[in-house]
């Protein structure tokens, strides 16, 4: 149709016919872009599960917070270990002070002692008795032997020797340091509280103890 009898159409009135809607065409899927992976390589690794197909709490999870009687069992034991570990602390405190006080004593019994022993060298009397959980002895002689039963004298232990000394430096003995003394005899005595002053109890000397 030419324009001017289109033109002359549109004057008497006459539309043009509508042109028909284009469609959009379906877009092609991009060759660059990648699709779903398989797996394998490359390939994100497949959620974790434990028994029963529950998935497994991941290593960053914080574990199950304890409970009330787990907290207050953990405080016991805490509170028991302290203690123990502090009355370990005080026994070997309490044990270093009275090997203090013993070493003292006994320091002071010695520069006590000093030029106060009657041993005679000569004497030939063994006069036995009970120390230490073992049966001792101390040579005297007669006249010694005599004054020792009658509470008159007494032995003192001093560095492993026994020496005999009177009565009343023994009582100050036995208040310097009281395991020292040996034998003190108390005159009262019966023969079966201290059989060993008799004589006729003497122990042989070639006797072992």
């Amino acid at each position: 149709m030419s324009d001017s009898l289109r033109d002359q159409l549109l004057g008497l009135g006459f539309k043009p016919a509508p042109k028909p809607e284009r469609k959009p065409e379906a877009r092609k899927p991009d060759a660059r872009r990648p699709g779903p992976r398989p797996p394998g390589k490359g390939a994100a690794p497949p959620p974790r599960t434990g028994p029963g197909g529950k998935p497994r709490p991941s290593q960053g999870q914080s574990r199950k917070p304890r409970s009330q009687e787990e907290i207050d069992l953990a405080k016991a034991y805490a509170i028991r270990a302290q203690r123990e570990k502090d009355e370990r602390i005080e026994a070997e405190r309490v044990k270093q002070e009275e090997a203090r006080l013993r070493r003292e004593a006994k320091a002071k019994l010695e520069a006590f002692l000093k030029d106060k022993a009657l041993n005679d060298a000569e004497a030939d009397i063994a006069r036995h008795f009970p120390y230490g959980g073992k049966i001792k002895r101390i040579y005297v002689n007669a006249e010694q032997l005599k004054a020792l039963n009658a509470g008159e004298l007494g032995v003192v232990q001093q560095n492993g020797r026994y020496l005999l000394v009177t009565s009343d430096v023994l009582a100050e003995a036995e208040a310097i340091f009281a395991a020292a003394v040996a034998l003190k005899v108390d005159p009262n005595a019966t023969a079966e509280e201290d059989p060993y002053a008799d004589p006729k109890y003497q122990v042989p000397d070639d006797l072992v103890w």
